[in-house]
Order: C-alpha cells, then sequence, then structure tokens
C-alpha cells in the first residue's frame, strides 16, 4: 500500500502554492503560477496527501461539458517525484471521471517544438498514461507552443442532440 492517500477535496490553493516552490524547473513563471493559486480556489481539487496529512500532489480538473474534463494543473513535491503519486492520482480521477460519464480527458503542456529537458518528461508521463497528442499551437503565445493531449476514457458514448 502506498505511503499516501488520494482523494477529491476541498481546495487547497495553499497547498498549490507550496509545491509550486518545489518545482521551480517546471513553474517558474510567477504570473503563471499566480494563475494556478487562483484557479485552485475554485476548480475541483485532487490532492495525494501522506500519513500526518501533509499534501505532496495536487491536481486541478476543469469541467467545459458533461462528457470531458481537462487535467488544469497538476503537479507532486520534487522530494516524491518518481514515486507513483502522479500516477496515483491519475488513476484515481479517471476511475472517478468514467464513473461520473466523462469520455475524454484532455491536458495543455509544452509542446515539443520547445527544447525543454523538463517538460519532455511531462510529456512522457501523459503518454505513459495513455494521452496522445492532438495539436500543437501557439495559443499561449510566440515562444510558448502548447501541446493538447487527449485520452479516451472508454465510456460507452450516448447519442446526444443539438
Amino acid at each position: 500500500m502506498a505511503p499516501w492517500r488520494v482523494a477529491r477535496e476541498r481546495p487547497v490553493p495553499s497547498a498549490v502554492e507550496l509545491i509550486l516552490s518545489t518545482v521551480p524547473e517546471w513553474f517558474g513563471q510567477s504570473d503563471s503560477n499566480a494563475e494556478y493559486i487562483e484557479a485552485a480556489k475554485t476548480l475541483e481539487t485532487w490532492t495525494a496527501r501522506t500519513a500526518d496529512e501533509s499534501v505532496i500532489g495536487v491536481t486541478l480538473v476543469d469541467h467545459h461539458f458533461p462528457e470531458s474534463a481537462e487535467i488544469h494543473f497538476t503537479a507532486v513535491e520534487k522530494a516524491h517525484h518518481g514515486h507513483g503519486v502522479g500516477t496515483s492520482m491519475m488513476s484515481a480521477i479517471e476511475t472517478d471521471l468514467r464513473q461520473r460519464g466523462v469520455q475524454l480527458l484532455t491536458v495543455k503542456t509544452l509542446g515539443p517544438s520547445h527544447s525543454d529537458p523538463g517538460y519532455a518528461l511531462t510529456r512522457r508521463f501523459y503518454r505513459k498514461h495513455g494521452f496522445i497528442p492532438l495539436e500543437e499551437t501557439s495559443i499561449w503565445g510566440e515562444g510558448t507552443p502548447c501541446l493538447i493531449m487527449v485520452k479516451p476514457l472508454g465510456v460507452e458514448t450516448p447519442s446526444v442532440q443539438e
């Protein structure tokens, strides 16, 4: 059994701020970090907590439509990288989303046309968890390519009339 538990819970913007400070190589832009901390006040929040209730990982999920959701933010304290915390969060989130009828999960990350080695690891993490690249765009501005990745969640698709 893992030495942490993953659960959907109340917003924890202070934990997001703390975790951001441990991974500046991924989250080193103060304006973006302020946006993540603000989003942490309202978006669906998942945490990984140790036995002493310390938050070591946070994922924020945004629901754009009943059939789709987006991983808006996910980060694990640097000291816990490579131990399965992120994998545990992804697994719990995907199970819960499937139960709620969500069919497609998306995430945006720095695209491969940017040479950042940290984000190469991020893309590899998402690929390992079944996300596939859909499109690289310039929605984040010049020099910051945004890669949109998608993962079908294997939920039966109901017929929808528009």
